[in-house]
């Protein structure tokens, strides 16, 4: 029965009763029953009297029909229901036969009704359980030959990566090796300047030796010869005769009195000067083309360098920092607390090492942003990679894929593996981190006077999501500046 299928009696209701097919413009009269326009208008005929309603017989104005929009679209939208609820079942839409043959031009499945109309008459038309057959051996064939193509891509996948493993690796040396040489090669101009040093002390040494003994001798003889002639101007003032009493004395004294030249410095010690002189020299023109010889990029201004990155607005990531660091409200900055914190362990949590991450993450481009140090004894300030491990003991490395620099009481280290010590000009109050994401480098300046603190050789991946990160200990706070 109709009233057992929702969808059959939606049908009958969008069927009008005198063409017994879907609504066509439906209208409705003034009785409330609806019909095609077409059709009332046909029953009446030519009538210009009162007519009435087909299906109730009350009388009506022949020209007072309204069009049923609502009716139209509840027509449509039966039309699409029972065409989808037919298609399912297997069942021609025009002819409501089963769909047992297959139409090879029009590549759709027909009733034998179908077959004999005109539309498929010259077509060729085979059972519909053949053609499924036939079009299943052809998509057998396709999906061959793309399961053939998947294991060809999973190979260079592996190979993508074993190949990007190795040139890690290598990088990673090279990094490693660049690290040892300029540590190798900052010993070796630490020694030289120590040693030059220490030459001119000696150097400094013997020639204010040499100062101080001519002082004192000519010190000594100003004072004698101040007393000679204070001697010498009072007897020149007395009588003749008493003038020239003991006067022979008086003479030899006065052809006494010559000057003592000062001790002049010796030729071995000028010498010396003008050695170390040349050697002061060739040591600066060594050092000068050594520096011209470096990559353009490591001898552009700074200035230059500093503008082509853009000011990250930085704010922390509370969901990633450890249970015992205490955010600011705006996320600026962060402190460690005395107790742990009762917080969620999830997952991106830091839950040993006391670190945070910033919220923002980086992909590419040229990105900075500066954090205010203060007087804090312990600290780290970089990036890291946002897969970076959040669970157990973590090594502030770059093998653990952090990039950074750690200040500890009066020392700062670059956290390259093994650590390197920086040479310290100042005790720095900001760090200017500035991360180039397109040639996987970080470089930290002093933010106060703009030096450069430390540059990480090209490590991570371009296109490899990098974050900012933060390393508190006790008594220390770090704040992101505006």
């Amino acid at each position: 029965m109709a009233a057992d299928n929702p969808v059959e009696s939606l049908q009958d209701e969008a069927t009008c009763l005198t063409c017994l097919e879907y609504f066509t413009e439906p209208v409705t009269l003034e009785c409330g029953h609806n019909f095609c326009q077409a059709c009332i208008i046909k029953c009446w005929g030519g009538s210009n009297t009162d007519v009435s309603c087909p299906q109730c017989r009350q009388a009506v104005q022949h020209r007072n029909l309204r069009p049923n929009r609502q009716l139209a679209n509840i027509v449509e939208i039966t039309k699409r229901l029972s065409l989808k609820v037919t298609k399912g079942a297997g069942v021609c839409v025009e002819h409501q036969e089963p769909l047992k043959l297959f139409c090879k031009e029009d590549q759709t499945p027909i009733c034998v009704v179908c077959d004999r109309s005109r539309a498929h008459k010259s077509h060729t038309v085979v059972p519909i359980e053949e053609a499924a057959e036939e079009y299943k051996e052809n998509i057998q064939a396709h999906l061959k030959t793309w399961r053939e193509q998947r294991e060809k891509l999973r190979g260079f996948k592996v190979t993508a990566e074993v190949k990007s493993q190795e040139y890690l690796k290598q990088i990673e040396k090279e990094s490693q090796k660049i690290v040892s040489e300029f540590q190798q090669l900052r010993q070796f101009l630490e020694e030289k300047e120590r040693l030059l040093l220490a030459q001119l002390e000696k150097l400094d040494k013997e020639i204010v030796k040499i100062q101080n003994e001519n002082i004192t001798k000519l010190c000594e003889e100003i004072s004698h010869l101040s007393e000679l002639i204070s001697e010498m101007e009072g007897k020149c003032h007395k009588p003749a005769t008493e003038f020239l009493q003991d006067i022979r004395s008086t003479l030899s004294r006065c052809g006494k009195g010559k000057l003592q030249q000062p001790v002049e410095i010796s030729p071995e010690l000028e010498k010396g000067l003008r050695d170390f002189s040349q050697k002061t020299v060739a040591l600066m023109e060594t050092l000068r083309k050594f520096k011209d010889t470096l990559p353009s990029a490591l001898n552009t201004k700074r200035g230059e360098s500093l503008a082509s990155f853009t000011q990250a607005n930085v704010t922390l990531d509370p969901d990633t920092a450890h249970a015992e660091l205490i955010l600011s409200a705006d996320g600026k900055s962060v402190r460690r607390a005395d107790t742990r914190q009762d917080l969620p362990n999830n997952p991106e949590r830091f839950d040993s090492a006391y670190c945070v991450l910033g919220c923002e993450g980086f992909t590419s481009g040229r990105h900075c942003w500066e954090v205010e140090v203060g007087g804090g004894l312990y600290w780290a300030v970089g990036v890291a990679r946002e897969s970076v491990r959040r669970k157990g003991g973590i090594s502030h490395y770059s093998v653990e894929g952090i990039w950074a620099v750690k200040w500890v009481w009066d020392k700062i280290h670059a956290l390259t593996s093994p650590v390197t010590r920086l040479p310290l000009h100042r005790v720095p109050s900001r760090i200017r981190v500035c991360l180039d994401c397109d040639r996987g480098q970080v470089t930290f300046f002093d933010a106060g006077d703009q030096a450069p603190i430390f540059t990480f050789p090209p490590a991570f991946l371009p296109g490899g999501r990098i974050r900012p990160w933060l390393w508190v200990r006790p008594g220390s706070q770090l704040s992101l500046c505006p």
